[in-house]
């Protein structure tokens, strides 16, 4: 059925009746929409690529689809990646074929079609039977194939400002035949703009907020009144939960890592809080925050990968609620640290280097002797106990630990930050001991 010519009765809910008919009812996505914008461009033009809507929930892709269906005179289909196969695609195909007019395929969900979907899919669009639109919110260069990525031109929808999300409810309070025009509603101060906040940019939960806040209207001389003080039922302590799986997870952890590396706390307290209200899981950021304290503090302070550790465990024994501390503190201090990279540059030059140089071997020297043939052999003579050395250092090249025949490679070069800096001043002080040794007759 084409979504477009359903007519939305009285009963349907307050998002779906006022479904904007026209561009210029559409709120938000100006970039997009606005005068001389891409979509507003193909609308005014009647000619409709295939394009991916990429964005999060409620801020207009299925509307978009259906004014531009409109728009182009095409006939809209509707699919959802999630219950559709491949035999339900090729029917929108058969009966795409059976049309004079253009179809325009809307696909929910885009990111959840596989592969042999996707393949079937392809050659229709490819020849143009089909004009494509899919929506997603997820990113589509991780799920779509590059083949079917590359014939459709990918659009980014923001979440709604508040003060778009307060538009779009007074467009529905304003509005006589699908609104809530009818029935005449005065608005304390501030209402709006605490469903619009606690919308958090989606323009279909705003306005079923609304319409649930409606319900709890009072009468005040023949008018009704809907008051600041009912929004606490209506809104309660809702967070916006997001997919375990999905970008804004990943996004999150991301943040918070890369706040911790550039030595906000702040920003990465924020992160986190937001991460956890959303439903994720405290150990994942744990088990970020001991990959920055090797990969971002490193040897400029040696104390947070044991900190970070202290914290996990501390989280385990003392439960969510007063682990979150602990995970905090851990977090914190890794922000406020000098940072240093050497171990993580040290560690990658080391793996890249041994691809290079496959045929590192043990020095003799270096070896074990539990076996008397092993020691006929020479394993382990020459070695020298370094407890046993003067500084305990066995300074000189003879026993610098290097296999015979490899080039020589400095992988670890300290920073001059926080304790590195005095690892540097030692690594120094054994190097003028090695060159004293080796020059000594």
């Amino acid at each position: 059925m084409d979504l477009f010519e359903a007519t939305p009765g009285e009963d349907a809910p307050l998002a779906f009746r006022m479904r904007p008919l026209t561009l210029d009812d559409y709120i938000g996505q100006q970039a997009l929409v606005g005068p001389d914008k891409p979509l507003r461009r193909m609308a005014e033009s009647g000619v409709v690529r295939s394009m991916i809507l990429w964005g999060p929930p409620g801020v207009g892709k299925t509307t978009l689809a259906e004014l531009l269906a409109r728009a182009s005179e095409a006939h809209l289909e509707h699919l959802s990646a999630v219950m559709a196969g491949v035999k339900e695609i090729r029917a929108v195909v058969e009966r795409a074929r059976q049309r004079s007019s253009p179809t325009l395929l809307f696909l929910d969900e885009i990111h959840r079609l596989n592969k042999s979907q996707q393949d079937a899919l392809l050659p229709h669009v490819e020849s143009g039977l089909l004009t494509l639109i899919g929506a997603t919110t997820e990113n589509p260069s991780f799920e779509v194939n590059s083949a079917l990525l590359s014939r459709a031109r990918v659009y980014v929808l923001k979440p709604l400002t508040q003060q778009e999300l307060i538009q779009v409810m007074q467009q529905a309070l304003a509005h006589d035949q699908r609104g809530l025009g009818k029935r005449p509603i005065d608005i304390e101060p501030g209402v709006l703009e605490a469903l619009a906040h606690a919308s958090a940019g989606d323009a279909r939960r705003a306005l079923g907020l609304l319409e649930t806040a409606c319900d709890f209207t009072e009468q005040q001389d023949g008018r009704e009144v809907l008051r600041k003080a009912v929004l606490a039922d209506v809104v309660g302590h809702q967070s916006s939960a997001f997919d375990k799986q999905g970008d804004a997870y990943y996004d999150l952890l991301s943040a918070i890592h890369k706040s911790i590396r550039s030595s906000r706390p702040d920003a990465a307290l924020l992160y986190m809080a937001r991460f956890i209200q959303g439903g994720g899981d405290p150990l994942d950021i744990v088990r970020r925050l001991t990959a920055i304290a090797s990969e971002d503090v490193g040897n400029a302070d040696p104390r947070a990968l044991p900190l970070v550790i202290a914290a996990w465990d501390a989280y385990l024994r003392l439960g969510d609620y007063e682990g979150q501390r602990a995970i905090a503190h851990a977090a914190i201090h890794l922000a406020v640290a000098p940072k240093s990279n050497r171990i993580d540059r040290a560690w990658k030059s080391a793996q890249q280097f041994v691809q290079q140089q496959p045929q590192v071997e043990v020095p003799t020297y270096l070896r074990n002797a539990p076996t008397k043939l092993m020691e006929q052999l020479g394993h382990g003579e020459g070695y020298r106990y370094a407890h046993n050395e003067a500084d305990g250092y066995p300074a000189g090249s003879a026993h610098d630990c290097w296999p015979e025949g490899v080039p020589k490679t400095r992988f670890y070069e300290p920073s001059p930050f926080g304790q590195e800096k005095r690892f540097g001043e030692i690594m120094a002080w054994r190097e003028q001991r090695d060159q004293e040794a080796d020059q000594a007759p």
